[in-house]
């Protein structure tokens, strides 16, 4: 096999690892928060301490994705996707693994922030090296594929848990080092993308100005609120299932929880996209919204106890809640032109974070509101669905086209 018929595997498998060890620096707060924040209460009421700060610092974490979306996303489009991609996954490897000196809250929260950056700016730049690679008829695998990868990540942190249950959660931080490794391996084998490189010339315009004038202001806007609700549900509430299951259940409840949730979003970001080339984006995302709700509500509103069901209704919401990860690396792509893709998809995927801060921020107080139960404030986070399940269909329908030039 030649060089250059390597060279798609090659960008599908950096992009593939880099967004999978995303997944597990993402998936591991969520599973050491509750034994790291009680170290850190100093007599507070835990419970209250613990839910407070992983308000915080998921806020934190998801201004830093959102900046870092944008920061790499630019640079992406400025000096390449495979420079870009290089840096943004050092960034957020080494900061994840410097969480093992935290002890304070608040150093958890700046760390992540930073390495937040990095996690926000590789997704859109691997998305958009594998987009611009692969064949158009590819296009829903290499989807698939990529959106598989976080939740495989995340199954990983959880099976490094369960293997390991008395490994100190500071040791567990260490392990998100690890993807520095993997940014030898891009610089050394990774081609750059051939349609970045031949609209290497025509790049006088700032990307960050194009994709907010029109005719792609639109396009922009609504790539935002379709990247908003899933990250919105996402990051208020099923992060969260975790804790809510180790409040339950105790013991490895949580990293239970978390590998059934995983292993359904495996599955879901697999099949979305694959569903997307089949049936079209628009009815596909419609769908997902409506099953989402439907998940939502057996888990929040019909589970009261931690088992067997609990587990089978959280890999259920992990199915169709996770299953637009797969979706938006399809469709997203589809929405900007090669010379300001990284910078577009990078915003739009990440402005979405912001939002999904706000409803982070707040979590701790709706908690409160909700006398701390996960399952009423979970149930009215998912209520969200609807306002996807409407703007969806302002879109334009992009099956069967080809990547805009």
């Amino acid at each position: 096999m030649s060089t250059t018929s390597k060279a798609p595997l090659r960008t599908l498998l950096a992009a593939f690892l880099g967004w999978m060890f995303d997944g597990m620096e993402m998936g591991i707060f969520p599973l050491v928060a509750r034994p790291a924040l009680q170290s850190m209460a100093g007599g507070l009421p835990a419970e209250t301490f613990v839910q407070h700060w992983m308000g915080i610092i998921t806020a934190f974490f998801l201004l830093g994705a959102a900046a870092g979306g944008l920061v790499f996303g630019w640079l992406g489009d400025r000096i390449g996707r495979v420079k870009a991609m290089t840096w943004s996954i050092l960034v957020y490897s080494l900061c994840t693994g410097l969480c093992f000196f935290a002890t304070q809250p608040w150093h958890l929260a700046a760390l992540r922030s930073v390495a937040a950056l990095g996690m926000g700016g590789e997704w859109a730049l691997g998305v958009a090296l594998v987009m611009e690679t692969w064949p158009e008829k590819k296009r829903p695998l290499m989807a698939a594929f990529i959106g598989a990868a976080a939740n495989i990540g995340y199954m990983v942190v959880a099976v490094i848990g369960l293997s390991f249950p008395k490994l100190d959660w500071r040791w567990i931080m260490v392990v998100g080092a690890a993807p520095a490794v993997l940014t030898f391996f891009i610089r050394l084998f990774v081609p750059e993308s051939e349609k970045w490189a031949a609209q290497k010339p025509r790049r006088d315009m700032s990307p960050l100005r194009e994709i907010f004038s029109p005719p792609l202001l639109r396009h922009t806007l609504l790539a935002i609120a379709f990247s908003s609700v899933p990250l919105i549900v996402t990051w208020g509430i099923v992060q969260w299932i975790p804790l809510w299951a180790g409040q339950l259940g105790g013991g490895q409840s949580g990293k239970w929880a978390q590998l059934f949730t995983a292993g359904g979003a495996t599955l879901g970001s697999l099949l979305a996209p694959l569903v997307g080339g089949l049936i079209g984006r628009r009815p596909t995302y419609a769908g997902l919204c409506v099953l989402s709700i439907g998940a939502c509500a057996g888990l929040f509103l019909g589970v009261h106890e931690f088992g067997n069901l609990f587990l089978l209704a959280a890999g259920v919401v992990g199915l169709f809640t996770a299953a637009f990860y797969g979706w938006l690396p399809l469709y997203l792509p589809e929405l900007f032109p090669t010379r300001v893709r990284a910078t577009g998809q990078g915003l739009a995927f990440n402005s979405g974070r912001l939002l999904a801060a706000l409803g982070a921020w707040q979590s701790g107080q709706l908690m409160g509101f909700f006398h701390n139960s996960y399952a009423r404030a979970g149930m009215t986070i998912a209520l969200v669905y609807l306002v996807g399940l409407t703007v969806i269909w302002f879109g334009p329908e992009t099956k069967n086209k080809p990547l805009p030039e």
